[in-house]
């Protein structure tokens, strides 16, 4: 059982909606994002995008590095369904899975990356303590929100070199979104 009470909110017909959105409106910020990924990412690195929905940036990020194992995780069955389809590769593998238990091992993974799914998780603490549990010693977690999202610090406690800035991808007028950076060490 999801903590989610919207977890049932992307049924087929909105995740489809939210794809084509996601496609149109979000393609400058997706392109941002998978440069830090691929700049963050050591070859041959494992890299998991959690909140993937129709697995937008996965394909960005297969598309500037083709040496790393992309991931993505949603809640969603119907967004990972949408996901799937798209692969652009069979090094992409979507799974439908709760942020605060992800079906990855302990120090398995890279760069964990998540773009507009943390202002919807119900104890970010329990969320930010399962992500680093997957990431690797010397790994980086790289999560982009709203900039008006609010960010407890102390969720982060476990994390190294915390940063957050604002993020604005090419032509957008205004610093829409921000980005918190940190660290495994």
């Amino acid at each position: 059982m999801s903590d989610y009470p919207q977890a049932g909110y992307f049924d087929r017909k909105r995740s489809a909606s939210y794809e084509r959105r996601a496609t149109r409106l979000l393609g400058g910020l997706y392109r941002l994002v998978a440069s830090d990924v691929a700049a963050f990412a050591p070859p041959g690195g494992v890299v998991l995008d959690v909140g993937t929905g129709p697995g937008r940036l996965l394909h960005a990020i297969a598309a500037r590095r083709a040496d790393l194992v992309l991931g993505g995780v949603d809640l969603s069955a119907d967004m990972v369904d949408i996901a799937r389809a798209g692969a652009p590769s069979s090094r992409i593998t979507f799974q439908v899975a709760d942020v605060a238990s992800l079906p990855y091992s302990d120090d398995s993974v890279d760069v964990v990356v998540s773009t507009l799914s943390m202002h919807e998780w119900p104890d970010r603490r329990r969320a930010v303590a399962e992500l680093g549990r997957v990431l690797r010693p010397g790994g980086a977690l790289l999560v982009y929100d709203f900039r008006f999202a609010r960010i407890d610090r102390e969720s982060f406690s476990g994390f190294a070199d915390v940063r957050r800035v604002p993020v604005r991808p090419k032509w957008w007028p205004a610093p829409l979104f921000a980005k918190i950076t940190a660290s495994v060490s």
